[in-house]
């Protein structure tokens, strides 16, 4: 269906309740799939220039391509998370072994 007339009478919000994040009337509130740079940075609780830093060193995966836009796989950085070092684990710090040797 074409944009007609009510499309262009529509206020911002309301589009933005239709095309946003926002939940439209009578639509179950939905959790994205894809996220953008900024929000996939967010998703796991660091800042956007870490992010790029992980995506970079292969920890987080890369993003897919909608047209012009990058977007990130929520369930694909859910996978990479799961799979970093926890804390205290052999392999989250690699001098930890060189340290310990030395003391």
């Amino acid at each position: 269906m074409a944009r007609g007339s009510d499309w262009d009478l529509t206020s911002a919000e309301d589009r933005a309740q239709t095309c946003g994040s926002k939940t439209a009337p009578g639509i179950l509130p939905l959790e994205p799939r894809g996220l953008n740079r900024v929000k996939a940075a967010a998703y796991i609780d660091v800042c956007p220039t870490k992010f790029d830093e992980l995506v970079q060193r292969g920890l987080m995966p890369p993003p897919k391509r909608i047209d012009r836009r990058k977007v990130w796989d929520r369930r694909k950085l859910d996978e990479a998370f799961e799979a970093l070092p926890d804390d205290g684990s052999p392999d989250a710090n690699s001098w930890d072994g060189v340290l310990h040797e030395n003391a």
